[in-house]
């Protein structure tokens, strides 16, 4: 089975600015390179899991997140990153969906396409929804990305808090 780490975007790979659909807007956060080319000669491949409720809530359409993607998995292959796939949740929260963080749907068919081994991957997340959803599939291993004006540390589960992507890199060292 293999070892992954599960990503958010907006907030951890990119610049969380709210509702970025446009490649002139998405700005790849300090240091996700690095820290992405250090996982990965730890062994671990990656993938990405996003809400995007932008599409539900008629903000952008599936073909710009589409094009905004193929664009970030470009940029992420010419550093040396391969993203093994990206599965999104095109639902507005009112929608209940199980595929929207905190649900765990995403989760599910990745570890099933994927041959994914939950308990020695990890998920990296900025929000909440994103650590319950880690520990509701069975990911023990979660960090939170904190220093999000809005969330309250004392409320969120994670196994790890980091305050910088640099820092991540001192939590996961095998």
């Amino acid at each position: 089975m293999n070892r992954y780490i599960f990503l958010d975007r907006d907030g951890v790979i990119n610049e969380d600015r709210g509702y970025v659909c446009k490649i002139d807007k998405f700005i790849f956060k300090d240091g996700i390179f690095r820290l992405l080319r250090y996982l990965k000669s730890l062994g671990y491949r990656f993938v990405v899991i996003t809400n995007q409720s932008g599409i539900g809530r008629g903000y952008y359409s599936l073909e710009d997140f589409k094009e905004l993607t193929k664009y970030m998995l470009d940029v992420l292959s010419k550093e040396g990153v391969e993203i093994d796939s990206v599965k999104f949740c095109p639902h507005a929260p009112e929608d209940g969906c199980r595929c929207r963080k905190p649900g765990t749907l995403m989760i599910e068919e990745l570890k099933r396409e994927l041959d994914i081994d939950l308990e020695s991957s990890w998920l990296i997340g900025d929000k909440k929804s994103d650590i319950e959803c880690a520990t509701s599939s069975g990911i023990e291993n979660s960090i939170f990305l904190h220093g999000k004006i809005g969330e309250n540390i004392d409320e969120i589960d994670a196994r790890f808090y980091a305050d910088s992507i640099e820092s991540i890199s001192k939590i996961i060292t095998r």
